[in-house]
């Protein structure tokens, strides 16, 4: 997965960057507007996060909000955002995650058409007017790994394919040493979770039959296991990204964000694939 353009946003002059900046943030202030006066708050947003940041700032356990079964530290970023008004609060949520997702974008080394087309995939729109929370797992994959790791754990049908290649590369770097200081502060920071809240990760309701489950589990496992092992032997992080939704049983249209970032650097990939998802979404519309 080379990069088969210099036009990305990084390359761009300084005065082009703070003209494109500048009107991202007109555009994003309108859309934070529009959506407080006129919208009803992401679905996402009303019935888990908000009430489970809301639980926080009360001094109780978030995972009193049923459907809430994601680390504790995924709030952090959004404690702030539940003291507004529903509705405004949740606009702001939207325009959160898309500021990540142009980030993300950006330092993947995104082309301007890439950037502009994954931006308007299903799975991006998906995931902000659900108001769901995959843009923070994305951010891991651009992250430190220790740091990054905090984010890939949130959602592992998304994040365990580059927490895997992560493992893999502190392993030929320094053995166990490395694999210890780069997996420590995670790995204690859920035992610590578990000691304070029990196992709340085992509250997550089974919903792999459900119609909404876009996984194309079992029939993607060779492809994520072929895309893990190229990932290990190539050295390349893009090919571990588009292997986890592969080996998951249960991946909403959302969650496959990560595997399209795989393809950042690749305009003419890019397209086919948002296009063959628009396909798919328009043919299950009309009832195909």
């Amino acid at each position: 997965m080379q990069n088969s353009s210099t036009n990305n946003f990084k390359d761009l002059p300084v005065r082009q960057k703070l003209v494109l900046a500048a009107t991202i943030a007109v555009a994003a202030l309108a859309l934070t507007l529009f959506m407080s006066i006129y919208l009803p708050p992401p679905v996402d947003w009303h019935l888990f996060f908000r009430p489970a940041a809301q639980e926080v700032w009360h001094g109780r356990s978030p995972y009193s909000v049923e459907g809430f079964p994601m680390p504790l530290w995924v709030l952090l970023p959004i404690m702030p955002l539940a003291l507004l008004p529903e509705n405004v609060g949740g606009a702001l949520f939207l325009l959160l995650n898309l500021t990540v997702f142009i980030y993300v974008a950006y330092r993947l080394r995104a082309t301007a058409i890439t950037m502009i087309i994954f931006l308007l995939s299903p799975p991006v729109l998906h995931s902000l007017l659900n108001g769901n929370v995959d843009s923070f797992v994305l951010l891991g994959f651009v992250l430190p790994p220790p740091i990054g790791l905090f984010f890939l754990s949130i959602k592992p049908q998304i994040g365990t394919g580059v927490a895997l290649f992560w493992l893999v590369e502190a392993w030929r770097k320094g053995k166990l040493k490395e694999v210890i200081k780069i997996f420590a502060p995670v790995s204690v920071t859920w035992l610590a979770s578990v000691l304070v809240f029990g196992t709340w990760f085992l509250n997550w309701e089974n919903k792999v039959d459900l119609w909404w489950n876009a996984s194309l589990w079992p029939l993607s496992i060779p492809i994520g296991l072929a895309l893990l092992v190229a990932a290990v032997r190539l050295r390349r992080k893009e090919f571990a990204m588009a292997a986890a939704p592969c080996l998951s049983p249960y991946v909403l249209l959302h969650a496959w964000v990560g595997a399209l970032a795989a393809l950042m650097t690749l305009p003419a990939e890019m397209i086919a694939a948002v296009v063959g998802l628009w396909i798919i979404v328009i043919s299950s519309l009309l009832g195909f």
